[in-house]
């Protein structure tokens, strides 16, 4: 299987999955705007599909952590995902808007397979020295689909109508299946290391209770990812860095489709901003891809969460040329970030629960996300300046935040 499966395929299959879901989000908020005429209810509807992935990350995590062949659960998550989806769409305009906003949620529960889930699998793929290169050429998948995925969500809508949109979104996921299926089996641990399936690797301790099932087991499995996220200072000053700074892009997301409607001639031509920003996050994931090792991974962390706040904070002239100027602002210091992210993971995060580390911190970001932009729509309604400058305080909030976690020598070093 090792020999079939490239990582080439592995990149195609992150591009086309995440494609779709960075278009989910802009399709189902602008088919929510264009179905009741209500920014607020618009957000809301993202922050749905968002929210509940703080619940639903550890639990696809420690699943793939336990699974010999990681790849079969990753596509039934992607193939639910995209179903999800599909019941949103049916539901809007026919359904009350809290049961659509209900399959939101629950959809939401599945959206970590699509990032943390996907990347953690990477040191199955690429080994040794190219890891890091390919890490930084994993990051540019994310950078890649968030150039693709706004501008055809607000192209379809624009042209198509925004379900047309939410359509589109689901088919790029359900088209990642093959790739996430493939995915190789998980290699045997090191001499000592613990087998799949072993007393380590369920969380049981040798010689433990038999009477332990797997619910024990899930739960032992849970509770050591929660605490190596929040035990090892790089890890927890890394996640709580990336979770506000999302709270921050939430709160910008949730204003582009007032910000298109004021000033650039359509609510979908708002969403398509999200494309200048990942095109410049992209060219930022080419130049650390050139060069992985120029700036220590920990101090681009809390450098790209300054630059993001300059992006809203200079969103709030409304002038068209200044929002494009800000949005590639906003993708400068998104980009490094999210590639110093991933390393920190890969560098930090114990190898039998590698996939839950990764798929917790993507749930915490997505949480945050949605909280952003719950908390945004209905300021923004209110004052769309007053949702924009808060959105800058937040991502400046960020980078004080990486602060507020102690460092360990070998951090201090890794840091300058």
């Amino acid at each position: 299987m090792k020999r079939r499966y490239s990582f080439p395929a592995h990149l195609a299959g992150a591009v086309v999955a995440r494609t779709g879901d960075e278009m989910s989000g802009p399709a189902l908020m602008l088919a929510g705007y264009a179905l009741t005429g209500s920014a607020a209810d618009a957000s809301l509807l993202l922050a749905g599909i968002t929210v509940s992935a703080v619940l639903g990350g550890p639990v696809l995590g420690s699943v793939l952590d336990r699974a010999d062949r990681p790849g079969r659960p990753l596509a039934v998550a992607l193939a639910l995902y995209a179903a999800g989806l599909t019941t949103v769409l049916v539901g809007l305009g026919r359904l009350p808007f809290a049961l659509t906003l209900a399959a939101a949620v629950l959809t939401g529960l599945l959206g970590p397979a699509l990032s943390g889930g996907w990347t953690a699998q990477l040191p199955a793929v690429v080994r040794g020295d190219r890891l890091a290169r390919a890490n930084a050429l994993d990051a540019m998948t994310f950078g890649a689909a968030g150039l693709a995925g706004p501008a055809l969500a607000g192209g379809a809508a624009e042209a198509l109508g925004a379900p047309t949109a939410v359509v589109v979104s689901a088919v790029l996921i359900a088209l990642a299946l093959p790739a996430a299926w493939m995915l190789p089996v998980r290699s045997a641990p090191g001499p000592g290391g613990p087998a799949p399936g072993g007393p380590a690797w369920s969380g049981t301790a040798p010689g433990g209770s038999a009477s332990s099932g797997p619910v024990a087991s899930l739960v032992a499995d849970l509770a050591a990812g929660v605490r190596a996220v929040a035990g090892r200072p790089a890890l927890a000053r890394a996640t709580l860095t990336s979770v506000v700074s999302c709270t921050s892009q939430g709160m910008l997301t949730a204003c582009l489709p007032l910000l298109g409607a004021r000033s650039l001639g359509g609510a979908g031509h708002g969403a398509m901003l999200l494309s200048c920003t990942a095109a410049s996050a992209l060219a930022a994931h080419a130049v650390l891809a050139r060069f992985p090792r120029a700036i220590a991974p920990d101090t681009l962390l809390w450098t790209g969460a300054l630059v993001q706040a300059v992006a809203p904070a200079a969103a709030v002239s409304g002038r068209p040329v200044v929002l494009v100027v800000a949005a590639f602002v906003a993708g400068i210091g998104e980009g490094p970030r999210l590639t110093a992210l991933f390393a920190v993971r890969h560098r930090e995060a114990p190898e039998r629960l590698r996939s839950q580390v990764f798929t917790t911190g993507a749930s915490l970001k997505t949480t945050g996300f949605a909280l952003g932009a719950a908390v945004a729509g209905p300021v923004a309604t209110w004052s769309l300046p007053g949702a924009l400058l808060l959105a800058a305080g937040t991502a400046a909030l960020a980078a004080l935040a990486f602060f507020t976690v102690p460092a360990e020598p070998r951090d201090r070093m890794t840091a300058g």
